[in-house]
């Protein structure tokens, strides 16, 4: 027996679409990214496919380097109308922000990363089909996504540096001091 990859038949595609979006409900993101590159075996162009494959790699982000951030874009880049391409940089964006989130990272990378995808947002805004506000719900998370990181930041910020804040006459005059030497 030869063990190979077997292509699906055309005809099969409607079929396999809908395992991928049953795994991706079933937090399977691998198994619902194998069936895509099954279907884009069997039509190489299908945009459907290319959609799902991106989104497949984006609900594996854990929000660490080794995160599949550059196959995914590739993937959205490949897809041929731009409001699609647009619309889903952001979406890649918004995930990797999300992710990273999840981990801890700093509020200053957040709030670029958020930042960088609403812009995309805004861009697809622009462009949007009809009857497809897709862009707006995606820019409207992001605001809210903002706001929770943003609060506590500048809360701190506000308690650390008063507008009374000073250095003390004496660290200054040392600091003088040391520099005319």
């Amino acid at each position: 027996m030869e063990i190979a990859l077997k292509t699906i038949s055309k005809d099969g595609i409607p079929e396999a679409f809908s395992k991928v979006d049953l795994y991706r409900y079933l937090h399977e993101p691998e198994e619902a990214e194998s069936i895509c590159h099954d279907i884009l075996a069997a039509d190489p162009e299908n945009q459907l496919a290319l959609r799902l494959l991106g989104l497949t790699l984006t609900d594996q982000f854990e929000g660490r380097p080794t995160d599949r951030f550059a196959e995914a874009e590739k993937v959205f880049d490949s897809l041929t109308d731009p409001y699609e391409r647009t619309y889903y940089r952001g979406l890649l964006l918004e995930r990797r922000a999300k992710a990273q989130m999840r981990t801890g990272q700093t509020a200053q990378i957040l709030v670029g990363s958020f930042h960088e995808a609403m812009r995309c947002f805004e861009e697809a805004e622009k462009i949007h089909p009809p009857n497809n506000d897709d862009a707006v719900l995606r820019w409207n998370r992001c605001v809210r996504l903002l706001e929770k990181i943003e609060h506590p930041l500048s809360d701190e910020r506000q308690s650390v540096f008063e507008d009374d804040d000073t250095a003390p006459i004496e660290i200054t005059r040392r600091a003088r001091g040391r520099m005319a030497r």
